[in-house]
């Protein structure tokens, strides 16, 4: 909730006088616990906690990568409450199609067996540990195999140069939504973070006329 897109939006939106909430999921950033211990369900329980105790009436979620299948999973969850969704970079179902369906099949038994990997980050200075269970549980949760019913409008915002997540997934995402308005737009030199100050004004345009469409204030 420190990175620069949340700090960004949070100011955004006190200048237009929008509520505001941002937080860390379990294992994340200013948030305890063990990233180890995390998974898709589990920090989309996250996300309804907070929806549930800390938020009141009509909502619009943003979600930057992972952020992007949690709001996803919440808005199916509280279909009464979001009134519109913006994913930045989305990444739902990364476990299965960009960690497991990229192992070879040996890969797959080693990782099986030890029950963990390390990955690189470009992010992070240190290797980011993968848990098979994290892949296991994320099986529970997959959304792109399927046709989704949202109700509420959905702006799906991601880079064409993304090296983490292929911006397909989004357009993937978009023609399996049904029974709302979906509309994808891709950066042609966009990365991943989409944290650029012309990225950000993008992010903004898509809040504000979310907003305008919902009539959330």
């Amino acid at each position: 909730m420190g990175g620069t897109k949340a700090v960004a939006l949070a100011e955004h939106c006190r200048g237009r006088g929008h509520s505001f909430l941002r937080f860390d999921y379990f294992g994340h950033g200013a948030s305890s616990g063990d990233f180890r211990e995390g998974s898709i369900g589990r920090w989309a329980g996250d996300a309804l906690a907070v929806i549930d105790r800390l938020t009141q009436g009509p909502l619009i979620l943003v979600g930057s990568s992972m952020g992007g299948w949690i709001a996803l999973l919440a808005a199916l969850a509280r279909p009464d409450r979001v009134r519109g969704l913006i994913g930045i970079a989305s990444a739902p179902d990364f476990t299965e199609d960009l960690i497991w369906n990229r192992l070879s099949a040996e890969q797959g038994r080693r990782f099986q067996a030890s029950g963990e990997l390390s990955a690189p980050s470009a992010y992070e200075s240190e290797l980011i540990p993968i848990t098979y269970r994290l892949v296991e549980e994320g099986r529970r949760h997959l959304l792109l195999r399927r046709p989704l019913a949202l109700t509420c409008p959905v702006r799906l915002l991601h880079g064409m140069q993304d090296p983490d997540v292929p911006y397909q997934t989004s357009l993937r995402l978009a023609r399996n939504l049904t029974g709302t308005e979906a509309v994808v737009e891709l950066i042609e030199d966009g990365d991943h973070r989409l944290s650029r100050p012309q990225d950000l004004v993008r992010l903004f345009a898509a809040v504000d006329g979310m907003t305008a469409r919902a009539r959330v204030n």
